[in-house]
């Protein structure tokens, strides 16, 4: 059988399962993988769900943007390997598309840089596919109630600070925390302020030692909990 010809039967499926999860009142959970495997083992595990329910699998973002868009699933499970940069554009679509579906990205190595600019472009959950089974239910059921989640550890122990004392900054390392905040790295941050990058690493250096955060990482991700993007007790 063609390729197209087995996507075709992967959307079919995925309207059919969607139909039966909104007839038991449990939440459709959409999965986009390169790896039939996983997609079964997802399926099985969504199966022992009352909550949940596994609505169809693709194999592109292309045609689960498609789905997404039509059948407004509470969930879209991506997996990493179809490429960081590639699932970043994606979720960027998706945002713009206004579609309403929480995305979660898994993949089976994940560093603190991916993730947070996965968070940072709308992804609403990021788990290790090296996890136990029910960290991944876990997920899902955080961000198909409107939270945002983040696996234990992905970040370290570098971020327990979850009340960074930023009235004792300085304007400037304000304006240094929101920069970190969006993802820019020391150069691109020196260059945005017009000053060097060794000035950038000092006020760095102050601003974690005022803060209690040790890392830009934790800097960026006390950033996301303090606008609400994300619950300190979903990433804890």
């Amino acid at each position: 059988m063609s390729r197209e010809g087995k996507q075709t039967m992967n959307d079919s499926s995925a309207k059919a399962d969607q139909s039966s999860a909104k007839a038991t009142g449990a939440k459709a959970v959409l999965i986009c993988d390169t790896q039939p495997v996983a997609v079964e083992g997802v399926r099985g595990l969504l199966s022992r769900c009352t909550d949940l329910k596994f609505a169809g699998a693709v194999s592109t973002l292309g045609a689960a943007f498609e789905l997404a868009r039509g059948m407004t699933p509470a969930a879209v499970v991506i997996d990493k390997a179809l490429g960081t940069p590639a699932i970043l554009d994606w979720l960027h679509h998706l945002s713009t598309a206004g579609v309403a579906t929480a995305p979660v990205v898994w993949g089976t190595a994940i560093n603190e840089a991916e993730a947070l600019r996965l968070l940072q472009a709308g992804a609403r959950g990021v788990v290790r596919r090296t996890s136990a089974p029910e960290t991944l239910v876990t997920c899902l059921r955080a961000v198909t109630s409107g939270n945002t989640w983040l696996e234990d550890g992905i970040f370290g122990e570098v971020e327990r600070a979850y009340q960074p004392r930023r009235s004792q900054l300085t304007p400037r390392e304000c304006e240094i925390v929101e920069l970190v905040e969006q993802g820019l790295r020391n150069r691109d941050i020196a260059r945005s302020l017009g000053i060097q990058t060794g000035t950038v690493k000092i006020h760095l250096k102050h601003i974690f030692e005022k803060t209690g955060v040790r890392g830009r990482y934790g800097l960026a991700l006390n950033g996301l909990r303090e606008k609400g993007a994300l619950s300190p007790q979903q990433a804890m």
